[in-house]
């Protein structure tokens, strides 16, 4: 399954592959070259992970419509796409970060604070008792052993993590926990229909509803992708939940809605939605939704056959399978930026040039719902999968090295569209797709826009 090259991509191909049951023998076609600098190789992530996606895509064109459709994977663009796809022309995104957040010394190594969110923000300054102010963080912190602080921030509902090496990774009951999960778990669903009447073969997913209640940012990767090869695909947030960093690259082909599922109204709305759908991407944590009594059960009681596909932090068992977490603190959690910061020589953690288990784990997940497709298709049941950010990390650290001395290419006016898109920003220019599929074109039927501009309806 893909081209030996010399490289970690096959591989990684390799692994992504078993893991989702994908032909052993299906073929890929791979041009160019990607690197991004890092002790890992992430360029080779970018593109195992994106032409995994791809096969997925052309093993469902082939049992809906017969002809398997060629696969070929663009590296360099597949890199970029894992940094930035979009390039502004004349407005300025805001930026990506809270000015709190990142990595501080504290009194025995390092740890990094996530403070995108407001409460989350509020919850560690609440723990360090000071105000929003960098210099008063970092003075607050490096009072602090960072593993204590680490588990005072997480249990006042923040978000943070303390730098590991791999070896403490390893050692530690959560690390050895997800170490032995799958990289996908899956599980049988109930019979119902396929969702894929409207289909054609150059728009294999059209009409076909997915539900998406992920945030940044694998989870909307992995709907984006779905979108582009026609899918109808309703984000739903929650009041108030704004992520304005990364809002104009993932919501691109989506409508996006608000609703408040702790709300008895919300959550009645919220079974008419999940009742119609065919695919649901969710990244709450372990056993939110069952609070709210939207079980697995439930959900497949609801809608018959569905397609189940969700997300975690750091792993589905293990003492923090519940713990919030984001791409940057489980580098930080599993080894990677430590690992970066030797190999570097550097005095601070160095983590991945780009947040590569939040891109690779979305490619995943939009190819396990494809599998997932495929086996409706060919069973009549639905399935439900699970992905995990951590359990990506493994996969990445587990993979041969990357030689030293790789230097990103930077992309060039003809990696994009011809012309600028639409956004409800203003006009942007887009990467062209890193996955092409012979006669099967990616491509957005609604430009990207605002987080609750659109009603919580198909």
């Amino acid at each position: 399954m893909g081209e030996a090259d010399g490289s970690a991509f096959g591989a990684l191909l390799d692994r992504i592959g078993r893991a989702l049951g994908l032909e052993a023998t299906a073929p890929v076609a791979v041009t160019g070259t990607g690197a991004l600098p890092s002790v890992y190789p992430v360029g080779d992530l970018a593109a195992a992970s994106v032409a995994a996606a791809g096969l997925a895509l052309a093993e469902l064109v082939a049992t809906r419509f017969g002809g398997r459709p060629g696969v070929t994977v663009e590296r360099r663009l597949a890199a970029q796409w894992f940094s930035r796809s979009l390039d502004p022309q004349g407005w300025q995104p805001p930026p990506l970060w809270d000015p709190v957040a990142g990595d501080y010394r504290a009194a025995d190594g390092w740890i990094r604070l996530h403070t995108n969110a407001p409460h989350h923000r509020d919850a560690a300054l609440r723990v360090l008792g000071t105000a929003p102010d960098r210099a008063a963080v970092a003075a607050a912190v490096a009072r602090r052993p960072a593993e204590e602080l680490e588990a005072a921030v997480v249990a006042e509902g923040g978000c943070a993590a303390a730098m590991r090496s791999a070896e403490a990774w390893a050692a530690h009951p959560q690390g050895a926990a997800v170490a032995q999960e799958p990289l996908l778990s899956w599980e049988p669903g109930e019979a119902g229909p396929d969702g894929l009447a409207e289909a054609r073969p150059e728009r294999p997913l059209a009409g076909l509803r997915v539900l998406d209640l992920t945030r940044v940012l694998a989870g909307p990767v992995a709907t984006r992708f779905l979108a582009g090869y026609g899918a109808t695909v309703l984000r739903l947030d929650p009041p108030h939940w704004d992520e304005p960093g990364v809002v104009p690259e993932t919501t691109l082909g989506k409508a996006c809605a608000r609703l408040d599922l702790k709300e008895p109204e919300g959550r009645a709305r919220f079974g008419i939605l999940l009742a119609s759908t065919d695919v649901l991407v969710h990244g709450y944590r372990p056993d939110a939704l069952a609070g709210l009594g939207l079980d697995a059960a439930a959900r497949a009681r609801l809608r018959p056959g569905l397609v189940d596909v969700s997300l975690d932090a750091y792993g589905w068992t293990g003492p923090w399978r519940a713990r919030r977490g984001f791409d940057s603190l489980v580098q930080m959690s599993c080894g990677i930026a430590e690992a970066g910061m030797r190999r570097a020589g550097a005095d601070r953690p160095v983590p991945l040039p780009v947040q590569a288990l939040d891109h690779a784990t979305g490619y995943l997940m939009a190819a396990a719902v494809l599998r997932g497709l495929t086996r409706r298709l060919v069973t009549g049941r639905g399935s439900a999968a699970q992905a995990a950010l951590a359990r990506t990390a493994c996969l990445l650290t587990g993979a041969p090295p990357a030689p030293p001395g790789a230097a990103p290419v930077p992309p060039t006016r003809a990696d994009y569209a011809e012309a600028p898109e639409p956004t409800a920003w203003g006009p942007a220019l887009r990467l062209r797709p890193p996955l092409v599929l012979d006669g099967v074109p990616m491509r957005w039927d609604r430009p990207a826009g605002p987080l609750g501009a659109a009603p919580p309806a198909w």
